[in-house]
């Protein structure tokens, strides 16, 4: 008995080791997608001091390339020169490069074997602000915009940075192509600020006329975070960006004789109000929906009251259902408005050239990525953040394209002002498309291409 216990005993304990031993032996499908194990810690941290090696290499090239382009800003449509810039930086290491594609857009192909397809995106505009950071390689440039005022031109939303960025990957990926094999696009894209240079490239063939990506990427600056670090969310980022143009119709007169006109100002005044009730009354209260008046333009004199007074809406949503209520809700309520004032009908026009679609993370993608930059960078050091109603025309990659698409955001701050800001009565820190918005660029650079080069590894490497 004693010994049948015995031979019992080691029989389970056999079957557990072998067991056990199977459990080790068998890699388990990472979350990261069916079949595909993440190499965890050492493969990352390998390939990053890879990466570091060469962008010491490169970094002070780096930054004189990041002074000249925020120096030399171009506003959306006409960033001819910045387009030559990043064309010829490209073509320098080797890449095929395509030039006025979609607009003023660059796309430079590097083919390194049979392999994934990666597409890593920059924006190239520039924002009508006129600087006032004092730096010494600020922008001094003045154009004539769209309606031929001229206005200050400044790389007020990071452009300059997400370019260098690019560029910089782009040159350390060529440094290290025995590392991955695929296919590297990289694409200089116009007139992001518009919400116009996504649409553009696509329209022109971009699927199309060269390989079709697996992934995109980009990155965008942070203006809240301390540099060194990486934000990102899962899923739902960015919302869909509207613009919309009313005009007021009435009948003009003299101030001293209201009873004689139709007067569009208070009328214009009564809509703005009347607007709200289609986000607080119509809408969902789990749906986030902004309806913002940000300009409004009436009459001459203070004594006469205008014929006409015209209005500028943004309106952001985060679902198309939300999106086509707002619009049309907007067109009801002025026209009611008017009809309630026996008013001429108003003019409501949806600007589609400038509209946003919302930008969405694929879920897979990002956790494989945002993986990576633990390793590489710290977890502390990577931080999840809610979405936000900004918009990125980026999303446009992979709205009905089927490619999972990654936007993250890379912090630009001195973490000492970041904690200042912080305190109750700190001083506040400058937004993007401020004219004080001014990253730290020496290491806001080394995270940026140490991030984006890592992740393209990761999709890529061997």
């Amino acid at each position: 008995m004693y010994a049948r216990s015995v031979i019992a005993r080691r029989r389970v304990l056999l079957l557990g080791a072998v067991v056990f031993g199977l459990c080790v032996a068998v890699p388990l499908a990472g979350k990261d997608g069916p079949g595909k194990a993440r190499q965890k810690g050492g493969g990352s941290n390998s390939r990053a001091v890879a990466v570091k090696k060469h962008l010491e290499a490169e970094h002070a090239d780096l930054m004189a390339l990041y002074q000249h382009l925020h120096s030399h800003p171009e506003l959306s449509l006409r960033e001819v020169k910045t387009a030559a810039r990043v064309a010829k930086e490209l073509e320098k290491i080797g890449f095929k490069v395509t030039t006025r594609f979609g607009g003023t857009g660059v796309v430079g192909v590097f083919e390194n074997g049979k392999g994934p397809t990666v597409l890593v995106r920059t924006d190239m505009d520039a924002l009508p602000v006129t600087e006032n950071t004092g730096k010494s390689y600020a922008s001094k440039v003045r154009m004539r915009d769209k309606d031929d005022r001229e206005v200050g031109v400044m790389h007020a939303c990071g452009h300059d940075m997400h370019m260098t960025c690019a560029i910089g990957t782009a040159r350390v990926l060529t440094a290290l192509k025995d590392r991955w094999k695929g296919t590297l696009i990289v694409i200089g894209q116009p007139a992001e600020e518009i919400g116009a240079g996504a649409k553009m490239m696509l329209e022109a063939g971009l699927l199309e006329k060269f390989p079709k990506p697996d992934y995109c990427l980009a990155l965008h600056c942070d203006s809240t975070r301390p540099h060194g670090t990486v934000g990102y969310t899962e899923g739902l980022a960015l919302a869909n960006v509207d613009s919309v143009d009313v005009i007021v119709k009435g009948k003009g007169g003299h101030g001293a004789a209201p009873h004689t006109t139709v007067d569009p100002i208070v009328l214009a005044a009564r809509i703005v109000l009347d607007l709200q009730t289609l986000v607080s009354r119509e809408t969902n209260p789990t749906d986030p929906a902004v309806i913002t008046v940000g300009s409004i333009h009436g009459g001459t004199k203070h004594n006469i009251i205008p014929s006409e007074v015209k209005m500028q809406i943004t309106v952001r949503s985060t679902r198309d259902k939300v999106r086509a209520h707002l619009l049309a809700g907007i067109k009801r309520v002025a026209e009611a408005c008017a009809k309630g004032a026996n008013a001429p009908p108003p003019v409501v026009k949806v600007d589609t050239t400038e509209f946003t679609p919302a930008l969405y993370n694929d879920p897979a993608l990002t956790r494989r990525v945002t993986g990576v930059f633990r390793d590489v960078l710290g977890a502390e050091n990577v931080v999840q953040r809610p979405a936000v109603l900004g918009g990125e025309d980026f999303s446009r990659y992979g709205r009905r394209t089927g490619i999972p698409i990654f936007l993250f955001w890379l912090g630009t701050v001195a973490p000492e002002r970041v904690a200042e800001a912080a305190k109750e009565g700190g001083k506040p820190l400058p937004s993007l498309h401020s004219e004080f918005f001014a990253p730290v660029p020496e290491p806001t650079i080394r995270t940026g291409v140490l991030a984006m080069s890592t992740a393209v590894l990761e999709l890529m490497g061997k």
